[in-house]
């Protein structure tokens, strides 16, 4: 299977060239074009099996706002293709899993080959309860392989080498190492919070890279609420 990141477009996409009998799992909603003999399946946004799968993947919709499906790619033919995009301009990453793992924010991921494996992590009751980016699941990446996220705006790298609280605003951070240790804070508590604008943040400890975007799709959202119309 080959993984082609087209960066010199003025938004990117990736595309997936694919043996016969070759499987990938992409974002819902991210097609851009498939080539004939790819088929697309609507599999449950969870692991395990029977009403216990679905139940999670309801549980995971509700919290978290994303969908209860992933998209399992799979093509019958020799070098069938798949090209997608994010939903939101900005940039795609290829994340090589296996001697690193990793833990990817709300609405990060974008595809993975069929070899990299994921599980949905809750996350404890002190850190739900801020909700908003993160929510009450990251998705954990298990397995060897290729996985793809996206961001809006650019990204950049940060490697953290036995940092002790190094705060990231939540709406920034894409993905992270799954051996840094990390919380979930209000900024500055709760009137801190509103008197700096800053909201929820990940504080980060120990030794590992930090992917975060430049840009934060909430607050551009909330920069916009003035100009659109009430329904008054």
């Amino acid at each position: 299977m080959d993984i082609t990141i087209e960066s010199n477009l003025q938004f990117p996409m990736a595309k997936f060239t694919m043996g016969q009998g070759e499987t990938a799992r992409i974002a819902r909603g991210s097609m851009i074009y498939r080539t004939a003999g790819v088929d697309l399946n609507a599999k449950l946004n969870s692991k395990g099996g029977g009403l216990g799968k679905l139940v999670g993947a309801m549980a995971r919709s509700a919290v978290s706002g994303e969908s209860m499906f992933i998209t399992e790619v799979v093509s019958n033919v020799s070098g069938g293709e798949v090209a997608l995009a994010p939903s939101c301009p900005g940039t795609i990453v290829q994340l090589d899993v296996g001697q690193k793992q990793y833990r990817l924010n709300d609405s990060t991921f974008l595809a993975m080959d069929s070899s990299v494996e994921y599980t949905l992590e809750r996350q404890s009751v002190g850190k739900a309860l801020f909700g908003g980016q993160g929510g009450f699941f990251v998705m954990t990446t298990n397995g060897q392989g290729r996985i793809l996220v996206n961001a809006f705006g650019s990204i950049k790298e940060i490697e953290l080498n036995n940092v002790n609280g190094f705060a990231i605003d939540n709406g920034h951070v894409v993905a992270w190492d799954r051996n840094l240790n990390y919380e979930i804070q209000l900024q500055s508590g709760i009137f801190g919070s509103i008197g700096t604008g800053e909201g929820v943040i990940n504080v980060f400890s120990g030794t590992g890279k930090v992917l975060i975007q430049t840009l934060n799709l909430e607050s551009m959202a909330d920069s916009l609420k003035p100009f659109l119309p009430t329904g008054n």
